[in-house]
C-alpha cells in the first residue's frame, strides 16, 4: 500500500469523525483516535509530549454560533486545540 493511500484513508476516516486531524504549528497534519469521537469536543495538548486531554468550552460554542449566525453562515463546525507544556514536562524542565 502507497503512502499517498494511506493519507488519503486517514483524511476520509477524519470526514468521518472517525478519527481527529490536528493541524501542528509547522503546518504537519497529525491524525489520532480519540476516546470521544461521537460527541464534539476540544483538546488541551502539550506541545512538549503530545500528551492531550478533551475538554468541554460552552463559551466558546456559544460565541462560535453567534459569529457565524452574524455573517449568515450555517451548519458551521470548527476544531479548538489548545496547547501548552503540560505539568510534567514542566516539573523535567520543559
Amino acid at each position: 500500500m502507497g503512502l499517498a493511500t494511506v493519507y488519503r484513508s486517514l483524511q476520509a476516516l477524519a470526514e468521518a469523525g472517525e478519527v481527529d486531524a490536528v493541524v501542528t504549528d509547522t503546518g504537519e497534519t497529525l491524525y489520532r483516535r480519540c476516546g470521544a469521537v461521537d460527541e464534539h469536543h476540544h483538546h488541551l495538548r502539550c506541545r512538549v509530549c503530545g500528551a492531550a486531554e478533551d475538554i468541554e468550552v460552552p463559551q466558546f460554542e456559544e460565541w462560535a454560533e453567534r459569529v457565524a449566525t452574524e455573517h449568515g453562515y450555517a451548519r458551521i463546525d470548527h476544531t479548538v486545540e489548545i496547547t501548552g507544556v503540560c505539568a510534567a514536562c514542566t516539573a523535567k524542565g520543559h
